[in-house]
């Protein structure tokens, strides 16, 4: 990988993460940036690193020519999207690879990115290898009888199954982010809410195709993070906890490893569920020949059965709750899986396997977002003047917000503010670093009417207690 370039395709934590990644693997980068990301972190960091021909404004993030065309002006030999923006975007990675002048995609090949983007083909495959998966269709339904049908079927299961409530979901197929979806919770009223379900997926996403599934309520969302090489080479690195979420369904705080049994009592065999979860995970991984970073997402009811929900195809904001914990051989320091990623998409071989990787502790992610909680978790807008967090060897801080200026929050994007990745010998003691961490935390700021900042550290505060916990 000797002089090979970077160009970093992202902003905040994540681009000074990557930038880190390069640098300690000897490798030049570019990073990108718009107007009001000017005075972010990672453009000043890539200015004093590598000069002022290291950062290049543009237009939008999520322009592919305008990365194209930097990747070229730069001298770019491989193209770092991050997370969001382009790095599920098997358009562009296919694009990336069969362009005049080739440039590596730093995640999957574009054909693997393509089929398991689909939550209903990732669904399909699952099946076939009797992974499990949530109870419902596994491709859209056109026919309102036969969807009916399905539903009435999933009603008398859950009711078999002792369910005091059952419920169903009904879900626009081409649609995401939450989009698109309303409860059912009796048979009657399903014609009526398929019908406009139906009619909302047509207007917006040009397919009324709808997927009906089994509502599940009383679980844990839990992930399995792989890594996987170009030579068919699969490893994990554990299993983490995202359960505690705003009301969006935006992770907020995360966990590793996804149960702690040492720490907690569960009404199931939760080392037994994680086994079974890594088991399938690297199954699925096998069978599309994975050949990156790779995030497997399940959720894990009350009496202990695990479903697969989807897999995400790229480097994620909590991959480092995972590697904190994650060391491989004797090496003392834990693992940089941002690193790993860069390596594997370059073709290196891994340098280790399964029983080389030993597992220490837990760690603590805490997402500090600018936002009112009391108000459904509404984004706060105004100038931060004051951005203060404690520095000890058992914390480690990513964020974009320079600490010694007054900082702007772009309106343009979400008001997250920094990432704190905490680490302590057991449950109890990363618990109880974090509460120290944002007790001595300070950020001061006010909005265009004067009125003070508002962000999530309460919230996190209060969450604290409910870590792994079922």
């Amino acid at each position: 990988m000797d002089k090979k370039r970077i160009l970093i395709a992202n902003r905040g934590e994540i681009a000074i993460r990557i930038m880190n990644a390069c640098k300690e693997l000897g490798l030049d980068y570019a990073v990108v940036y718009t107007v009001q990301d000017s005075k972010s972190m990672h453009v000043r960091k890539a200015v004093e690193e590598k000069g002022s021909g290291a950062a290049y404004r543009i237009s939008n993030y999520k322009d592919p020519n305008e990365i194209f065309s930097v990747a070229d002006h730069a001298g770019a030999h491989a193209i770092h999207p991050g997370y969001g923006f382009f790095s599920e975007n098997f358009r562009f990675a296919r694009r990336a690879a069969l362009r005049n002048r080739p440039i590596i995609f730093i995640g999957p090949r574009w054909e693997v990115i393509r089929d398991l983007g689909s939550k209903i083909n990732t669904k399909r495959i699952a099946k076939k290898l009797r992974i499990p998966v949530i109870p419902g269709s596994d491709e859209p339904l056109y026919s309102e009888i036969e969807a009916e049908a399905l539903a009435e079927k999933l009603f008398y299961k859950q009711k078999k199954d002792g369910i005091e409530k059952p419920s169903i979901l009904v879900k626009a197929s081409a649609g995401g982010g939450g989009m698109g979806i309303e409860e059912v919770t009796h048979l009657d009223t399903f014609r009526q809410i398929y019908r406009r379900i139906q009619n909302y997926a047509k207007r917006q996403f040009g397919d009324e195709g709808v997927l009906i599934e089994q509502c599940m309520r009383d679980y844990h969302h839990l992930e399995v993070q792989l890594l996987c090489s170009q030579h068919k080479e699969i490893v994990h690195f554990g299993t983490r906890n995202c359960t505690i979420q705003s009301t969006g369904r935006q992770k907020r705080v995360e966990a590793a490893p996804g149960f702690d049994p040492d720490y907690t009592d569960y009404p199931f065999d939760a080392r037994k569920v994680l086994n079974r979860m890594v088991k399938y995970s690297v199954q699925l991984a096998s069978k599309v020949n994975y050949d990156n970073v790779g995030t497997w997402e399940w959720i894990v009811t009350r009496d202990g059965q695990p479903y697969l929900l989807e897999v995400n195809t790229r480097i994620q904001v909590e991959n480092e709750v995972s590697a904190r914990i994650s060391r491989i051989s004797k090496h003392k320091t834990p693992v940089n899986l941002i690193k790993e990623q860069i390596r594997v998409a370059f073709g290196e071989r891994l340098k280790y396997r399964q029983k080389h990787i030993s597992f220490r502790g837990t760690s603590i992610e805490l997402r500090i977002v600018a936002e009112d909680v009391k108000r459904g978790f509404a984004p706060w807008c105004g100038k931060i003047t004051r951005f203060y967090f404690p520095e000890k060897p058992w914390v480690r801080l990513y964020s974009q917000v320079p600490q010694d200026e007054p900082y702007e929050i772009p309106t343009e994007y979400d008001p997250n503010l920094a990432l704190a990745i905490i680490w302590g010998r057991n449950t109890e003691q990363a618990r109880e670093r974090a509460r120290d961490f944002l007790a001595r935390a300070d950020i001061q700021g006010e909005d265009s009417r004067g009125e003070p900042i508002v962000t999530n550290l309460e919230y996190l505060m209060d969450r604290l207690d409910d870590v792994l916990k079922f």
